[in-house]
């Protein structure tokens, strides 16, 4: 009997990173795309409304490519998906591949902004007058989608920017699956939530994260299907439900909001850099705590996440007064 079956993968071997694709099997044509052509009802710019989206210049989820398109893989309640967005003048073209094709299609105009209002939003700052008026496309996109805002975010806690977007890049790319259709090379769709809870202690070592975040994220893709509940509720509600995970507080449950919910008032506190950089733009103190930072985004309750955003996009920051955080590789200990 022996050398008759291809080897099956066991648990172990799925714990371990290697689960063997037994040989002779013919590589699958990718279907032909499904279509969805939308047109906004004003200005739309591509890169600003997904750009929140992207984790890192590597990130295997996303791709923005040099003729404007933009590429994303992801995982819905229907299966994996693979989107491409492009613009033409004033009308918007997504093509979608895979079992979330269709899911991807349908939450399209939400996901570039046709459930935010900007016009609700009343600059009462010479700056963010100016922002707004220079970045016309600005609209908060709104996924649909809690998990692949979550994971990404947990990882970002309490490390360099550079650290966690490297966390991301090696586990979806270990652990992940290749992107549905002709999406560009090495295009993962993330793992699912069991793929994430069987990954070894020693793989999240090697990728950097140490085990209270790993933990955070165990704990969350235990209740994954209760963490996705929250996008039907109301931001406020929805941040409510995270923060009930320990490891998730504010900062971390404002992040997911801002992506899955496009809300426009969900400001992130507990940032390292961000209320220095809105009380400098705003008040010309960039010691501003995150009281301050708040008080000073009082007037635009309701559009405080719009607000920051458009003083970031200002590029009105103060000048590094201090050498950037060293980054630390657990990796290598």
């Amino acid at each position: 009997m022996a050398g008759r079956f291809a080897q099956r993968p066991t648990r172990t071997t799925v714990r371990g990173g290697h689960v063997g694709v037994p040989a002779g099997i013919p590589r699958q044509v990718p279907a032909p795309a499904r279509v969805r052509t939308w047109v906004p009802d004003g200005p739309l710019d591509l890169g600003l409304v997904l750009g929140p989206l992207r984790r890192g210049p590597g990130d295997p989820t996303f791709r923005a490519m040099p003729d404007g398109s933009v590429w994303r893989a992801t995982r819905t309640p229907a299966g994996p998906g693979t989107l491409r967005v492009s613009a033409r003048g004033a009308r918007v073209r997504g093509e979608a591949w895979g079992p979330g094709a269709e899911w991807l299609l349908d939450g399209l105009p939400e996901l570039l902004g046709a459930a935010d209002d900007p016009s609700a939003f009343v600059p009462r700052h010479r700056l963010l007058a100016l922002s707004q008026h220079r970045r016309p496309g600005l609209r908060l996109t709104r996924t649909g989608l809690v998990m692949e805002s979550l994971i990404p975010s947990v990882l970002e806690q309490k490390v360099t920017t550079d650290e966690a977007y490297r966390a991301w890049r090696l586990l979806v790319r270990k652990y992940g699956e290749p992107a549905p259709g002709p999406a560009p090379a090495r295009m993962c769709v993330m793992p699912d939530a069991r793929t994430w809870s069987l990954i070894p202690s020693w793989e999240w070592h090697r990728a950097g994260v140490d085990n209270k975040r790993a933990s955070t994220i165990l704990r969350a893709v235990r209740v994954a299907a209760r963490m996705e509940e929250a996008v039907r509720m109301p931001p406020a509600q929805a941040q409510a439900r995270l923060e009930v995970l320990p490891g998730i507080g504010p900062w971390t449950s404002a992040e997911v909001v801002q992506r899955s919910h496009g809300a426009p008032d969900a400001v992130t506190v507990g940032d390292l850099h961000l209320p220095g950089i809105v009380g400098f733009a705003l008040a010309g103190d960039r010691d501003a705590d995150d009281a301050l930072m708040l008080e000073l985004l009082e007037p635009y309750a309701g559009q405080r996440h719009r607000a920051a955003r458009l003083i970031l996009l200002s590029g009105r920051v103060p000048a590094r007064r201090a050498p950037k955080m060293p980054r630390v590789d657990i990796g290598r200990l």
